[in-house]
């Protein structure tokens, strides 16, 4: 599994992380694995990229994706009446919806209050019509190979979203933009960023994260081996 952890538009890799932890910093448990004793740690010194909030930006592949928002297309297809290729502008002409509410990372860090606007998904399947039997949203990344799924119940509660919009600003790239997730109930992996295609699916397809052991279920405090 690679991982990586992005500071100041620099990437830092395995090893510069290993020299960190040898020289005896303490960390952050990445995810579940403190179950199994493999854990990983992430210095708490490393600085944050994109806001005084307390952000850490990861990413599975070498560099953050640049996505022209000129002509990004989110394509909607699968188990729909009208398979959709819509512009930001597009989006953007749908319903509004804007909320506050926190972000929980599976490694221990939260940031609070985060101010979020963007679009609905009942909004996005009225206009693609969703057929009958249609049970799951899996959402592609353009950071290949980085997908996730909701079941169509967690997709339509009332806090999750697509955003296009964080803290008043157009979402940036470290932060997912020009499009991502916004799954508040569960922990981040499930917000996936960059997402260029929503697939409308009768069967449930693991995501990147739940190939790697993490739980498809990720709701925060009772799940990878949590427990409220």
């Amino acid at each position: 599994m690679r991982y990586k952890l992005f500071v100041d538009d620099r990437l830092i890799g395995r090893g510069a992380f290993l020299g960190l932890l040898g020289a005896g910093a303490l960390g952050l448990v990445w995810g579940r694995k403190i179950a199994d004793g493999a854990e990983r740690l992430i210095p708490d010194f490393v600085p944050q990229l994109g806001s005084d909030k307390g952000w850490r930006i990861y990413t599975i592949g070498d560099r953050i994706p640049q996505i022209d928002p000129a002509t990004y297309r989110l394509e909607v297809e699968g188990m729909v009446e009208r398979p959709l290729s819509l512009s930001l502008a597009d989006l953007r002409a749908l319903p509004r919806a804007d909320q506050v509410s926190d972000f929980h990372c599976v490694t221990g860090w939260s940031v609070d209050d985060v101010a979020w606007g963007g679009v609905r998904f009942k909004d996005i399947l009225a206009e693609a019509g969703a057929k009958p039997g249609a049970r799951w949203l899996r959402f592609i990344s353009d950071e290949v190979p980085y997908t996730d799924t909701l079941s169509l119940p967690q997709a339509l509660l009332p806090d999750v979203m697509l955003a296009l919009d964080m803290d008043g600003k157009p979402l940036s790239a470290p932060h997912g933009g020009p499009l991502r997730v916004v799954m508040p109930q569960m922990y981040g992996y499930k917000s996936v960023k960059w997402v260029n295609r929503i697939e409308v699916r009768r069967d449930f397809v693991s995501g990147y994260w739940e190939m790697n052991g993490y739980d498809s279920d990720a709701w925060i405090g009772r799940s990878n081996g949590l427990s409220a």
